[in-house]
C-alpha cells in the first residue's frame, strides 16, 4: 500500500497515522513524501520498524527553486500568506511526475491518495492501481455538501445571510445560515472549480476510507454510501494507533513545552475541571479577537490550558502578514497573573494535544471544529465549546452541537478565511465567559451533565472501534482482504458495487 499525503498538517498528520494503522495489520506500507515532512515523522516510524512493521518512506524532492520557495517549506503551509499559499499549491502539482514514475516502477497494490490531489484519480485508473481517497474528514460535512449541492436552499432570495435554512434530504434536521458558508459555494470561483474536480476524483476512485468510527455517524455513514454512491471503510479514530506517550508526543512539529510540565500542571487539578482551548494549526485568530478570548478566559471561574498558534497581525497586505505567537498581544500582566494563580497555563505553538485531552483534569475542549479536533475530542470523551471558522468547520459543528449532542456553541456565525480576516471581533469576551462556565458548571447544569455522560460514552465506543472485534479493526481487516481477494484474480481496477465495508 502506497500513502500519499497533502502537505498540509491537518491531512498530513492522520494520513501518517492512517497509514500505521494499516501496517500493525500487516500491509506493506511506503508513504510517500517530502523529505522535510518525512523527517518530521521518522521517529514513530522507526518504532514501528523496530516492532517488526513493514513501514518505510519514499521520498519525492520539493519543486521549491521552481517556485521561489524556500528549502523546507512545506510544512509552513500552515502559516504563511495567501501569495505563499499559492505558490505552495502549484508546487504540490508538480510532485504528479515524480509520483507517476513511482507508480509505474513499483505498481503497489493500491494508492491511498489525499482528496486535493484529484489528478491521483485518473494517473491510477490509467496504471490500474486501485486510488482510495482520504481527506481528514467525517461522512457528515460529505453528505451536507451534497444537500447544498443539490438543492440549493441557501439560494433562496428569500432567506437573508442572517436566517437559518434548513438542509433537505438529511437523516436530521440541520440548519445553517448564509454567512457561515464558504464563498465558493456561495459565488463560484476557482477553489469551487478545484473541489470539482476533487469531487469528480473522488467518483472515479475505488472507495475511501474515513477517519471516523461507523458507531458515531452510522446514518450519515450510510447515506454516503448508499445515496452517494461511495464505497466506504471507516477505520478510525487513527490517533488510537499512538498507544505510548512518546507516539502522542513526536506527531509532526516538536512541541513548544516540556510535557512533564504540563502533565505535572494538570495532575494538581480536580478532574474534569480543565478546559482545554486550541484552534488548530491554521492561523485563525486576529489581535482584537485574541484580548477578547483572553479576558474571557480570565473573567471565568474555571482552570484551562490555552494554545496560542499564529496570530494574524497585519492583513491590509496578503504578502506581508505578520505573524506572532500572540505573546505581545494578551493583556498586561495576563500570563503572569495565570501563573502566580496556576489557574490557568498559556502555551505558544505546538502542544503535545493527545496526552493533554486524555488527562483525567481535562473536562471541556474549545475548538475550531476541524475534523481532526473533533475526532479526538471525541475519543477522549470530552464535551466541547465549538468555534468554527472556515473551510467544512461550521458543518461539523452542527454535528457536534445538534446531532451527536456533545457540545455547545460559542457563537460565531460568519465565515471568515485566514488569509482575508479584518482586524474585528465575532465573539465578545461576555460570550466566551459565558459558554465556558456554562460547559464547565459540572452537574449544575442538566444539559451539560447529560452531555458529559454522551461524551463519555462515545469516547468508550471509540477505543472499543479499533481493537480486535470492533468495527474500525473490522474496517481495516475488510480492506486489506478485499485488496488480497483482487491481487489473486489479477483483476483491472473498477468501480465496486457501492455498499458499505463495516
Amino acid at each position: 500500500m502506497f500513502f500519499f499525503p497533502y502537505i498540509l498538517g491537518g491531512h498530513l498528520i492522520p494520513m501518517i497515522d492512517l497509514a500505521r494503522v494499516f501496517a500493525s495489520h500487516g500491509a506493506k506500507v511506503t508513504i510517500v513524501t517530502t523529505p522535510h515532512n518525512a523527517l518530521l515523522f521518522q521517529k514513530p516510524v522507526d518504532r514501528d520498524r523496530n516492532l517488526g512493521r513493514d513501514i518505510c518512506f519514499h521520498m519525492l524532492d520539493f519543486p521549491t527553486e521552481k517556485f521561489g520557495l524556500p528549502d523546507g517549506c512545506e510544512n509552513e503551509l500552515n502559516t504563511t500568506s495567501g501569495v505563499m499559499f499559492a505558490k505552495l499549491f502549484k508546487a504540490t502539482m508538480n510532485l504528479q511526475h515524480p509520483l507517476e514514475k513511482l507508480l509505474r516502477e513499483t505498481r503497489p497494490d493500491c494508492l491511498v491518495s489525499d482528496r486535493l490531489y484529484p489528478w491521483t484519480a485518473q494517473l491510477s485508473n490509467n496504471l490500474g492501481i486501485p486510488r482510495i481517497v482520504f481527506d481528514g474528514t467525517g461522512c457528515f460535512s460529505h453528505c451536507v455538501e451534497e444537500s447544498l449541492r443539490r438543492y440549493e436552499p441557501h439560494e433562496n432570495a428569500l432567506v437573508p445571510d442572517t436566517e437559518r435554512f434548513a438542509l433537505p434530504g438529511l437523516p436530521d434536521k440541520i440548519e445553517l445560515k448564509r454567512s457561515m458558508l464558504p464563498d465558493y459555494v456561495k459565488t463560484e470561483n476557482l477553489i469551487t472549480s478545484f473541489l470539482n474536480e476533487a469531487l469528480e476524483g473522488e467518483i472515479m476512485s475505488y472507495g475511501v476510507v474515513v477517519n471516523s468510527f461507523y458507531e458515531l455517524e452510522k446514518r450519515y455513514a450510510d447515506f454516503f454510501c448508499n445515496d452517494m454512491k461511495r464505497k466506504t471503510w471507516h477505520i478510525g479514530p487513527v490517533s488510537l494507533c499512538n498507544r505510548d506517550n512518546v507516539d502522542k508526543l513526536e506527531r509532526g512539529i516538536k512541541t513548544s513545552v516540556d510535557e512533564n510540565f504540563v502533565l505535572n500542571w494538570l495532575d494538581q487539578k480536580k478532574p474534569s475541571s480543565v478546559l482545554y482551548i486550541s484552534f488548530g494549526s491554521m492561523p485563525r485568530i486576529t489581535p482584537l479577537q485574541l484580548l477578547e478570548i483572553a479576558h474571557g478566559l480570565e473573567a471565568s471561574n474555571h482552570p484551562f490550558i490555552w494554545v496560542i498558534g499564529r496570530i494574524l497581525k497585519s492583513n491590509s497586505d496578503s504578502t506581508k502578514q505578520d505573524r506572532s505567537d500572540g505573546g505581545d498581544l494578551l493583556p498586561q500582566g495576563f500570563e503572569e497573573r495565570l501563573k502566580e494563580s496556576r489557574r490557568g497555563l498559556v502555551i505558544h505553538g505546538w502542544a503535545p494535544q493527545l496526552l493533554i485531552l486524555e488527562h483525567k483534569a481535562v473536562g471541556g475542549y474549545m475548538n475550531h471544529c476541524g475534523w481532526n479536533s473533533i475526532i479526538e475530542g471525541v475519543t477522549a470523551g470530552v464535551p466541547m465549546i465549538t468555534w468554527p471558522f472556515a473551510s467544512e468547520q461550521f458543518y461539523n459543528e452542527r454535528f457536534v452541537v445538534d446531532v451527536i449532542k456533545v457540545g455547545i456553541s460559542v457563537g460565531n456565525e460568519e465565515y471568515w478565511e485566514p488569509w482575508k480576516a479584518q482586524p474585528r471581533v465575532t465573539v465578545v469576551r461576555k460570550r466566551v465567559t459565558s459558554a465556558v462556565n456554562q460547559l464547565m458548571a459540572g452537574d449544575m447544569d442538566e444539559e451539560v451533565a447529560k452531555m458529559r455522560v454522551r461524551a463519555r460514552e462515545y469516547g468508550e465506543k471509540a477505543k472499543r472501534a479499533v481493537e480486535v472485534g470492533g468495527s474500525s479493526y473490522a474496517g481495516v481487516e475488510a480492506f486489506l482482504e478485499e485488496l488480497s481477494s483482487r491481487r489473486r484474480r489479477g483483476t483491472e481496477t473498477s468501480r465496486p458495487e457501492m455498499v458499505t465495508a463495516r
